[in-house]
């Protein structure tokens, strides 16, 4: 049965918390950094008897946040856009091998296979829901895929496009250069470069998140133990926050807000959990264990669960999405590596990449048993379910709102 935020003990039993000054913002060429020593208590968390509060002070373009209590209250179970309801429901398994693999999500078959680059990494919704594109970062293409009905279209050159992220206002399609530690922010319709931002600091720059108003970004930077705080609307870097504890071999990964916009979970997978951040991203708050190999980070259909995949765990934790307080884990046996995914638009199942062992897993989001084990290609990776509820896309392997 699933468990709601009723059943939650206080998140202070789960929450190990820590507390510290706030690094300030520069746009220097060597931003402050933050850490956090421990304190004992967790902030307390009331629910709002006032009206519906909303987001002041949006990025210009951005859809309105209609209710600040959850970001988003716009993606729930069947709330498709247009563009989206038109799409033919379909799973695409990027690989490393250079292939996209298509699933029909209600035979569990495989029924595509499409070559689109060298190291295909993840498969991307655009902006406004109309296209999905799969990243290569070793041949620098993106291949736009037809969400109306999977076709593949012609290869446009990218820099180094590792993973790739919208701005909220759509403006920008922003390629997360890993290799070359560098944010490119593109037009996303004629892909000609706006911005280049280096961010030599931040070795293996990877996932991404942004604040409710749309403003401010956090990158992770898997191989230097900490995140970049980016400013939106100037393309600048404002910080880096370094983790208590800096995990430089396969550290920050996944990045996701709260609902209520009180934090950030930033998957940590050589710490086995998640380090969470104030909401305005400026110091570590606190820490979560989940399990080894913690990575990606998913949104129940009613945004109240967090799904976190602990990859070399055999296992998905699921925790209260505002507080982080743990409610159950899901375990998948072993050999399993569930890595990136994706719950489907009525909210039934998590969608899971088996990145080491060349497999997709499908699961119930009511009691976490295992529904399929999928046979794939060579190194799936960064999976989308396809389509997603909201209004636009923040990309990724579909962070909608």
């Amino acid at each position: 049965m699933r468990i709601g935020r009723t059943g939650l003990t206080a998140a202070g039993a789960a929450l190990l918390l820590l507390a510290g000054c706030s690094s300030g913002a520069t746009t220097s060429a060597a931003p402050a950094t933050s850490t956090a020593p421990p304190t004992t208590s967790a902030p307390p968390t009331t629910p709002s008897t006032s009206p519906t509060p909303t987001v002041p002070d949006q990025l210009p373009g951005m859809p309105p946040v209609v209710d600040a209590r959850d970001v988003y209250g716009s993606a729930g179970a069947g709330m498709l856009s247009p563009a989206a309801a038109a799409a033919v429901p379909m799973v695409y398994v990027p690989h490393n091998s250079g292939e996209v693999w298509e699933i029909d999500p209600t035979t569990f078959q495989v029924v595509r296979r499409f070559p689109a680059g060298q190291e295909v990494q993840h498969v991307v919704p655009s902006w406004d829901m109309t296209t999905l594109y799969a990243t290569d970062d070793v041949g620098n293409t993106i291949t736009p895929i037809d969400p109306l009905t999977g076709d593949p279209g012609a290869r446009i050159p990218v820099v180094d496009p590792y993973n790739m992220y919208s701005t909220p206002d759509g403006s920008s399609a922003i390629s997360v250069a890993e290799a070359r530690r560098e944010l490119v922010f593109y037009d996303p319709h004629t892909w000609a470069v706006q911005t280049t931002l280096s961010v030599p600091d931040c070795a293996g720059i990877d996932h991404a998140d942004f604040t409710p108003d749309g403003r401010t970004a956090v990158f992770s930077c898997e191989f230097a133990g900490r995140v970049a705080v980016v400013d939106v609307p100037s393309h600048t870097l404002l910080r880096m926050i370094d983790m208590p504890t800096r995990n430089t071999r396969m550290g920050p990964q996944d990045v996701k807000l709260a609902p209520d916009g009180s934090r950030f979970y930033v998957a940590d997978s050589d710490q086995g959990g998640l380090w969470v951040l104030d909401g305005a991203a400026t110091t570590v708050i606190g820490q979560i264990p989940t399990g080894p190999g913690a990575h990606g980070l998913y949104l129940s259909r009613d945004a109240t669960e967090l799904y976190v995949t602990n990859r070399h765990g055999n296992s998905v934790s699921v925790l209260d999405a505002d507080t982080g307080a743990p409610i159950t884990t899901w375990p998948i046996a072993a050999p399993s590596s569930p890595d990136m995914g994706g719950v489907t638009a009525d909210g039934s199942e998590l969608w899971l990449s088996g990145r080491y062992d060349d497999e997709v897993y499908v699961m119930s989001t009511v009691d976490g048993h295992l529904v399929a084990r999928i046979p794939v290609g060579k190194g799936p990776h960064g999976l989308c379910v396809w389509p997603q509820p909201g209004r636009y896309s923040l990309g990724h392997t579909g962070i909608t709102r």
